[in-house]
């Protein structure tokens, strides 16, 4: 079990899927920053992606859709080396050489992402805040911080909120956690429906466009989540007062999505989300075209390029 859990496999795995990531991310990084505005902003108008990166241009200076970019990109890093290490870990371990299944994926997909936002959340309330810091927000309601950086924040949200602030929006993404799981579920489906009869490495093409689609429908299915998450961790909001942190927990949630969907309707909960499908599945897609190819060469060069690999 030691030598399955600290595997040179699972290592090049979370390396590459790390790279990928973080190489995807900066490429496509100010779209990130549009959706973030639509969804914590409640009084921004929802305009077309473009519209609103011109917005922040004109109002903020031409750096302002960068803004955030480092801790950001901490984050994701971070993020993504202990989800891919988990879940190729995990996998491994249960399949132990044999083919695996749509189930199979989604189960170790879970238990990687609950892996993974324990250990990584406190990461994601920082960046959050520093991404939004001097932002201009059109609901007034909304306090500005001052951070000087990444330990700064840490500092000041212990001292002023305590620990426990570190962890704001844990409970949705423990519930996001079917987002990753559902995409490499897919994702990981259809490199098998590809490969079937004949085990082969994917085209460019092939794995762009099955991240792509793998991403699309993992977003959308779990978007107004997403919403609630960046506004638990920007930390703007009433917490109800129960005794019980698990039932505090969900009424915020009903309460801030009721909040939402009775201000701007239904569809108020998917306010950004074509910013957002717009940034996360060309990031998804790139990263996964990244990954895989950083995987294959490292496996290549230490002389694992064969079906050991291609059985994942």
């Amino acid at each position: 079990m030691t030598s399955e859990v600290f595997s040179y496999e699972s290592l090049v795995h979370a390396v590459a899927g790390a790279a990928g990531s973080v190489t995807a991310m900066t490429v496509f990084f100010p779209l990130d920053t549009a959706r973030l505005r639509l969804q914590v902003d409640e009084n921004r108008k929802a305009k077309s992606t473009p519209a609103i990166l011109a917005d922040i241009v004109k109002e903020e200076g031409l750096l302002a859709p960068y803004r955030g970019w480092f801790p950001v990109i901490c984050s994701l890093c971070c993020s993504n080396f202990v989800y891919f290490y988990c879940f190729h870990w995990m996998k491994a371990s249960w399949l132990k050489g044999r083919q695996s299944t749509p189930s199979i994926d989604l189960i170790v997909g879970i238990a990687a992402g609950v892996i993974n936002v324990l250990l990584t959340t406190p990461l994601w309330v920082v960046n959050t805040r520093l991404k939004l810091q001097g932002s201009k927000f059109r609901n007034a309601d909304i306090r500005p911080t001052n951070y000087s950086g990444i330990l700064d924040a840490f500092e000041q949200i212990i001292c002023k909120e305590g620990v426990g602030a570190l962890w704001n929006g844990t409970f949705p993404s423990l519930l996001l956690v079917l987002n990753p799981a559902i995409q490499f579920m897919i994702y990981e489906g259809l490199k098998r429906q590809l490969r079937r009869g004949a085990p082969r490495e994917l085209s460019s093409l092939e794995v762009f466009i099955i991240g792509a689609v793998a991403k699309a429908v993992a977003t959308t299915a779990t978007y107004p989540l997403q919403t609630i998450q960046s506004i638990l961790r920007f930390g703007q909001f009433n917490t109800p007062k129960e005794k019980s942190k698990l039932l505090s927990s969900l009424k915020t949630i009903k309460g801030l999505l009721v909040n939402r969907a009775r201000k701007h309707g239904v569809l108020g909960l998917f306010k950004g989300l074509e910013a957002k499908l717009l940034q996360t599945v060309l990031t998804a897609a790139l990263m996964f075209l990244l990954y895989e190819k950083i995987a294959s060469c490292t496996f290549k060069v230490m002389g694992l390029g064969g079906p050991h690999y291609k059985k994942h």
